[in-house]
């Protein structure tokens, strides 16, 4: 069991009501005085930071932010098939694989809400932090806020495109315009930079460090073509960019390719060297990942002597597992299917046909009904997602922290570089593919470092940027028709546009 620590938000506001300033107080610290120490310091930042346990929350509560469901199944990797009379809910997962959702769709609802919060939140500790005796120590936790804030600014332009942007709560004004996704990119890129030399520098995976900034200007850099809507035929100066920060991630010690490729997603992960910046997920103090209830076989359970009945949805599409070699160690590692045994070693009844369970990998339909298929096809096709560790009596939510950076993605950036800017990105590459049992690359195409982007990235919440960044997120695949650049952005919700008519207004 993984030791966490959480610390309770305080209201620190309350304190300046305090008059009596001459008298003993010994549950409240006069405002002139807060903070007193460095953990009160720290402690001031932990609200804004909770907002992060919705990023890859099911969408099952009210607070649920659908990222990671957004990311993944409107991408070619994960699919939620309706199984007769389940997983249909309104059509929501079928809208989303299929690239038709509207402006009051769940998944656009609930994101949208989830970036704001997240701003929102930031922009209060900032404010407070104003207020407060100014010292380094404290100017240093208000240049993390920021940077935190600017992580769920790259989220909001890169699903949402023109946003408003907001650095603070008491000076905004009521209805706020949207600005160009382009000038809302310089703007985070120019804050985590002038919050650079005030970060720190340690390993802290659960905190905006040096090592976060550099992973996220990375990324922003990397994916800058298509925020700022520009052309990069014929300069470099993005790539360039890009490569610099890339390159900073890649040196700093602690961080490191892993022997066992499946170490990142493991029960107690925490500390994994693949891992920059996380959730930390734990399934009591820090709820919220249930990816495991959402995928695995009803009967499932009894694998892993789970103390709840999984839900039997979310599975692989066809193609994409098609993409693994069998030789890949990542086929089976990643995935569930085949035959399946409780933890006995006993073959697994299914709960309706009475048959064996086996699954079979291959998914026949995104919509299945019993009219046109059979009771099996329906309940135990789709290989499902095995990635993340599900350890024995697991309960409904899992301990794994959640790696939103990890090095693995950093090298396969910096092949992905290198490739652009004219080079060879293979030792990079091939890092990846010999850990994971299949033959290197000679000469990797951009189509083949895409590939294998997919195949080692599956499940983390990259696949949707990746294929928009190589011009793929409109193309058609499994169960999807093609489609304009129109969807390469989510619409702002309806209920959000209907409080504030100005986001209808474009920049």
């Amino acid at each position: 069991m993984k030791t966490r620590y959480f610390f309770i938000f305080p209201l620190i506001l309350a304190i300046f009501s305090c008059t009596k300033l001459d008298e003993k107080v010994y549950d409240k610290i006069p405002g002139n005085l807060y903070p007193e120490n460095a953990n009160q310091i720290a402690n001031l930042s932990v609200d804004a930071y909770a907002k992060l346990k919705f990023m890859a929350d099911d969408g099952n509560n009210e607070d649920g932010g659908w990222w990671f469901l957004a990311q993944e199944i409107s991408s070619d990797e994960i699919s939620a098939p309706t199984r007769g009379a389940d997983w249909y809910d309104g059509g929501k997962w079928l809208n989303m694989h299929r690239h038709a959702w509207s402006n009051d769709d769940e998944g656009v609802n609930r994101m949208w809400k989830l970036f704001w919060n997240g701003v929102t939140t930031c922009n209060q500790v900032l404010d407070m932090m104003h207020v407060l005796p100014q010292n380094p120590a404290l100017l240093a936790k208000m240049k993390e806020v920021e940077v935190l804030r600017s992580f769920y600014y790259y989220l909001l332009i890169d699903n949402y495109g023109d946003v408003p942007y907001l650095t603070s709560v008491k000076n905004a004004p009521p209805l706020p315009y949207k600005l160009k996704r382009a000038v809302v990119f310089d703007s985070i890129v120019s804050t985590i930079k002038s919050a650079l030399p005030s970060l720190n520098v340690g390993d802290k995976k659960y905190m905006a460090t040096k090592n976060m900034a550099f992973a996220l200007l990375t990324k922003l850099y990397l994916n800058a073509a298509v925020y700022k809507g520009i052309d990069l035929t014929g300069t470099t100066d993005q790539w360039d960019s890009a490569m610099v920060y890339c390159d900073k991630v890649l040196a700093f010690p602690s961080y490191s390719i892993e022997p066992n490729f499946l170490a990142p997603f493991l029960t107690n992960n925490e500390n994994s060297k693949e891992i920059i910046f996380s959730i930390p997920y734990d399934e009591d103090n820090f709820q919220g990942f249930r990816l495991h209830m959402r995928t695995l076989h009803y009967q499932m359970n009894e694998r892993f002597d789970m103390t709840v009945g999984p839900w039997n949805g979310f599975a692989i599409t066809p193609t994409f597992f098609d993409t693994y070699e069998l030789t890949d160690k990542r086929r089976e590692g990643y995935n569930f299917f085949g035959p399946q045994f409780d933890k006995d070693g006993k073959p697994i009844e299914e709960g309706e046909t009475k048959l064996p369970l086996d699954i079979d990998p291959h998914l026949p339909a995104l919509y299945m009904q019993a009219a046109d298929f059979t009771p099996t096809q329906i309940r135990t096709t789709g290989a499902r997602v095995g990635k993340y560790e599900i350890k024995m009596g697991a309960k409904e939510n899992l301990s794994n922290d959640f790696p939103l950076f990890r090095i693995t993605d950093f090298n396969l950036i910096k092949a992905e570089l290198t490739i652009r800017l004219g080079g060879n990105g293979d030792y990079w590459i091939n890092l990846i593919r010999t850990r994971a049992g299949v033959t290197t690359f000679s000469g990797a195409t951009l189509d083949d470092l895409l590939a294998e982007r997919g195949r080692e990235l599956y499940c983390e919440g990259h696949r949707r940027q990746d294929l928009i960044r190589f011009g793929k997120y409109k193309d058609a695949w499994w169960e999807k028709l093609p489609h304009g650049d129109d969807r390469n952005t989510f619409p702002i919700p309806k209920w959000a546009t209907s409080a504030n008519p100005n986001l209808l207004i474009n920049p």
